[in-house]
Order: structure tokens, then sequence, then C-alpha cells
């Protein structure tokens, strides 16, 4: 009672009508049903062909290497082996899955970083866009002819007079009149004013100590050349190396905004406050004034480019409508405020010092 298949005793056993094989039920039915014929003799089988056996149930005969110890051992030993097969599938199926998810979370980082550094080059150039769509009228703006009569005809400011210098439409007499007026008016109170007494004196100024310290500039490029205090406002505006300047609110302790536009570090900027302005001053050889909005954001609106040299100092008028910065190139420029005009450029030789230069003109104002 061997299963041809098999080689074991079968628990169902049938027999083949046309062979006369026996077979174990279940794997006869599975070849039948995949081949349709006899496993052995390759003829035509069909479920009809099969008689099943009727047979008394008794106990499965212990095979015979089952029947000794030397027999049980080797099937100890095989079951072992084919455990630790599998077990070694398992763990290579495990380092291979392992490899696959590493290397899918790396993918993953890098991909989250592109984005991100995507995402930040994508934010830079929006606001560089909307820079220069801010500039881009007040350039044009500034280009309008700020024209003055001399001789019967009308010259333009740009235009090369015959010594190779710019034409420049001057001060005019209404101007005078007005510096004039206002430093009548200051100097009358000036000689009023009294020392107040909640003025600090030596001793303690001595006694001063740091309460807080705010990083406000690139760390990359630390350094403040310039810094200026809003005469109405509890806001200090600071000019660095790192070519930005930075207005910075003292009671909260924030960055209101940061104005970037220079090229080079900014070495001078004041405030003009009636306005809502601010006029900086940069290594980069050029002057900027930047308007104040309703969000508190700053933009730049003119862009003076009269000095050939390093720009080191910007002083406002008392009037806050004209302002005078002074260069390395040894000379002084006279501007309108609202136009950003200029009214009037002075080389001279003898300024050696912008600073003084700019102090001592402001004294004659």
């Amino acid at each position: 009672m061997i299963c041809a298949i098999s080689g074991e005793v079968p628990d169902e056993p049938v027999v083949s009508k046309r062979s006369g094989l026996l077979f174990e039920r279940r794997l006869i039915e599975r070849y039948i049903e995949d081949h349709g014929k006899c496993p052995v003799t390759k003829e035509e089988l069909s479920m009809d062909d099969i008689v099943l056996v009727k047979t008394n149930k008794v106990v499965r005969p212990r095979p015979l290497q089952a029947a000794s110890i030397p027999g049980l051992l080797g099937i100890f030993q095989n079951e072992w082996d084919a455990l630790m097969l599998s077990n070694f599938a398992l763990e290579q199926q495990l380092h291979t899955a392992r490899q696959e998810l590493s290397h899918a979370l790396y993918q993953h980082d890098a991909a989250c970083r592109v984005i991100a550094r995507l995402k930040k080059e994508r934010d830079e150039s929006r606001a560089l866009l909307a820079l220069a769509e801010r500039q881009i009228p007040a350039s044009m703006a500034g280009v309008a002819p700020a024209a003055v009569v001399s001789n019967g005809k009308r010259a333009m400011e740009d235009e090369i007079g015959p010594d190779g210098k710019k034409i420049r439409p001057g001060i005019n007499p209404v101007m005078i009149d007005e510096l004039t007026e206002c430093n009548t008016m200051l100097s009358a109170q000036r000689k009023k004013r009294q020392v107040p007494p909640s003025l600090a004196s030596i001793d303690e100024l001595e006694r001063y100590t740091q309460i807080s310290s705010h990083p406000l500039h690139k760390t990359n490029k630390p350094g403040i050349l310039s810094m200026d205090i809003h005469p109405s406002k509890d806001i200090v505006a600071t000019g660095g190396i790192d070519t930005n300047a930075v207005l910075f609110d003292r009671t909260s302790g924030q960055i209101l905004c940061t104005l970037a536009g220079h090229s080079k570090k900014i070495t001078t900027l004041k405030f003009v406050p009636r306005d809502e302005l601010v006029v900086t001053g940069s290594a980069d050889k050029t002057v900027r004034i930047w308007q104040g909005g309703e969000e508190g954001n700053y933009s730049c609106i003119h862009t003076l480019k009269d000095h050939t040299a390093e720009v080191e100092a910007v002083t406002v008028h008392a009037t806050q409508k004209y302002f005078v910065t002074a260069a390395k190139d040894n000379t002084w420029c006279f501007y309108d405020i609202s136009t950003g005009s200029c009214l009037s450029q002075v080389h001279s030789r003898r300024l050696q010092s912008s600073l003084c230069a700019l102090a001592y003109m402001c004294i004659q104002c």
C-alpha cells in the first residue's frame, strides 16, 4: 500500500481503473487537474477512472529512518539544516529590505534638501523681482529732466558743460531764502536752549553696562559702520559691511526691515522723519533714498550716482527737504530729497575729511 507518486503510505488511497496503480487522493487529483493523464503510464486519465479504496483507520507506521537512534539524529540534523537555511534566507531578505529602505530614505532626504534649496532660490528671486519692479518706476522718475534756464536756453541736468562736467541746476534764491530762514529760527532757539536736567553726567556714563545684544547683520560679514536713531520713534538704523541697512525696533527687539540694494558696504545713513525716508551712502559710489510703506517695508525710490568714489557721509538739512553727501573723490553734492536731483556738486582738493566738510556746510546753512 504505497503511493506511486510520494512513495509513502497514503491517508486516502485511490486506485486507477486503467493502470491499477495506487495513489494518494489529493496528489492524483491535483496532477489530473494540471495534466489530465496518469503520472506513471502517461495515459489519459480522469477522475471518473479513480476508485476510492476503503481501509481501516490504523496508526501510520513509523518511518524506517525513525526506527533507530542514528536515523532520528539524521532527521533532526536535516530539520536543523532546513531551519538554518530558512533563517539565513530570512536574514538575507531583511538585509536587502534594510538597504532598499536606507536608499529610499536617502533619496527622500536629498529630494527634501533640493526642494528646500529651490524654494529658497524662488523666494530670493521673487524678492529681487519685487525690488526691481519697485526700482524701475523710481529710476524712470529719476530720469525725468530737472531743467533750469541758462542764457535763454533750457539745460538738462545730465548735459555736459564746456569743462566736461555735468551741468547742475544750482541752488536758486528761493532755496537760499528758505535755508537762511531756517538757520535764523534755529539760531534763535539755540540761544534760549538750556541744559536739560536729565542729561547724563560723566560719572553716570562710566557706570553704564550692556543689557542686551542683537545680531542684526550677516555673520559671515560682521561689522556695523554707521548708525542713526529715529528722532520720534524708538527705531535704530544700522549700515553694515554685508551691504545691507537694517531698521531695528528697540522696544520689541525685532528687525522691522532690511534694505538690500547696495553692492558694497554701507558707510553712512540718515533718517528723514518728515516723509519716512532713509538715505544711505555706500562704498559702491551710490546714494539711495528709501521710502517707507504702510506695512513697514521700505523701497528704493532714487539711486544717485553722482560721485566717482566711495561715499563717506550723509547729512540731512534741518528743513528735511535737502541733504548733502561727501565722498572720497573730494566732492560734496547738494540734493533735493523730493526729486532726488543733484542741485549742486562742488569739487575741492581741500576736503581732507568728508565728515568735517559736511558738518562745516551744515553750520553755514
